[in-house]
């Protein structure tokens, strides 16, 4: 049995994720919302939940502490909390922003650095996003916090003296309830957007809906990330979605005639979208 440690583990990537390798293997499965505790221990007896708060470095280190009490080994760490902070740059509130990095960044990093003795021949798994390649408006926060989760985390394997693995899993647009979620999140920007750019935040809530239905099924997602633990030698870096491999194709362009493509693209389907 190998032991795998999972934040996020209630929903989303995080919690198919839990249901796979708890079926032969020991997951350290973190939560936050204590109602559905009672949901992640059914999932398996191999399930063993602790509480973590991605904005509380208390509760991180917390967290971190209980699981080097109950195990000796970590083979697999799965980075998997996250929440998306949308709106616009100009007029988002400082502590939103502060808000996305805490809980997409600065979170997993302290509970990797806690365990980083525990993980000595494993690997380190971070569900970054196709986001990550910093081309979409109106999300900046959620794209630089990624980006920043890999940079970070790749400046460590190039300063690494260890036999730890990182990998960063990039997807497109994924069907989970994060995107319901994340309306809900960021409800006062949505409802207080200046006049201006109401039809943009419009097209943005919609389709952050639409995405929740339509996007890439989540268990495609998990079965990448299945199929990179078993690999002794994985790549740094995986895209999954055509979405996903467009943007990062994107990224390579020049700025300025990347920046009007999207300006152009966000125009169009405003206009359609009325």
């Amino acid at each position: 049995m190998k032991t795998y440690v999972i934040s996020g583990a209630t929903s989303g990537i995080g919690r198919e994720l839990a249901i796979e390798f708890s079926r032969a293997n020991i997951v350290f499965a973190g939560y936050r919302d204590v109602k559905k505790l009672d949901d992640l221990k059914s999932i398996s007896g191999n399930i063993i939940p602790f509480y973590i708060d991605m904005e509380n470095c208390e509760s991180i280190s917390a967290a971190a502490d209980f699981i080097l009490e109950n195990t000796q080994k970590v083979d697999t760490l799965i980075n998997a909390a996250g929440c998306v902070i949308a709106g616009t740059i100009e007029n988002i509130d400082l502590k939103n922003i502060r808000k996305q990095f805490e809980v997409n960044t600065f979170s997993h990093l302290q509970f990797s650095q806690k365990l980083l003795d525990r993980l000595e021949g494993g690997k380190i798994i971070n569900i970054s996003s196709m986001a990550s390649f910093g081309i979409f408006p109106f999300v900046g926060p959620y794209c630089a916090s990624k980006r920043a989760l890999d940079i970070l985390f790749n400046a460590m394997v190039l300063e690494f003296n260890r036999d730890i693995k990182v990998v960063s899993i990039k997807p497109g647009v994924i069907a989970t309830p994060l995107w319901e979620k994340s309306i809900a999140l960021n409800k006062d920007s949505i409802e207080k957007c200046p006049q201006i750019y109401e039809p943009q935040m419009k097209y943005l809530v919609e389709n952050a809906r639409k995405n929740g239905e339509c996007g890439l099924d989540v268990k495609k997602v998990r079965d990448l990330i299945v199929k990179v633990d078993g690999m002794k030698k994985p790549k740094a870096s995986y895209t999954i979605g055509k979405d996903a491999k467009l943007a990062s194709f994107a990224s390579m362009l020049p700025q300025d005639f990347l920046n009007y493509l999207i300006r152009a693209g966000v125009k169009l389907k405003v206009k359609m979208n009325k």
